[in-house]
């Protein structure tokens, strides 16, 4: 069904989305005010399958979330159909199909420190990919993986597409309740369902806008 995304309302250099509305305006990104790290400190946020190998740390337990749905939203901006544009504020991330409306998605996005902004491109797509931590990742925490295959209990989900020469990746995860959440070290994470149904619209070469 599609339904009208509510305003941002700039307050305090972050932007705050107010309950669902029939006549609400269009989601306008203008009005909204920077490598994964996918392992942070070891935790109780792990993923399922290894204990101690959590994506990442939130600042306090959390009660779980609700699923965010995946919607056809009214969306005007000057964005060509294909761009993504991530709200960090907001914490959704919105696939401009064109005709003003986009299809809205629900993601993680980084913790406080961890956040960025900026434009490049999907340079590459991945189905279940692979992943090699960092050095800078394995000399902070020697006990990780130098090597993970791709699998269910990889955190990059099911899919992954990466973002121009960075680490930063629009990735799947074996954590959903951790989608709305600012708990990652940069990368935007999705649930597997809807990371798999964006790979398929996604193109190489598309352009990635991210707001503060």
């Amino acid at each position: 069904m599609k339904t009208s995304a509510t305003a941002l309302a700039a307050f305090l250099a972050a932007t705050v989305l107010a309950a669902p509305a029939l006549a609400a305006p269009a989601y306008d990104p203008f009005g909204a005010n920077g490598a994964e790290e996918y392992y942070s400190d070891p935790g109780q946020y792990g993923y399922q399958g290894t204990p101690g190998f959590g994506q990442g740390v939130q600042d306090a337990p959390q009660a779980q979330v609700q699923p965010i749905p995946r919607e056809i939203v009214a969306f005007n901006a000057p964005y060509a159909p294909g761009t993504i544009v991530v709200s960090t504020a907001e914490r959704r991330l919105y696939f401009v199909t064109g005709n003003g409306e986009a299809i809205r998605y629900g993601v993680g996005v980084g913790r406080p420190g961890f956040s960025w902004s900026g434009s490049n491109t999907i340079t590459a797509k991945r189905e279940w990919p692979s992943w090699t931590p960092p050095k800078a990742m394995i000399a902070r925490r020697p006990d990780l993986p130098r090597y993970m295959a791709g699998g269910i209990e990889n955190p990059l989900g099911a899919r992954a597409m990466y973002i121009g020469s960075t680490e930063y990746r629009i990735h799947g995860s074996n954590e959903p309740d951790t989608i709305g959440q600012a708990v990652s070290s940069g990368c935007i994470r999705m649930t597997n369902d809807d990371v798999t149904d964006l790979y398929e619209r996604v193109k190489v070469g598309a352009k990635v806008v991210v707001l503060n």
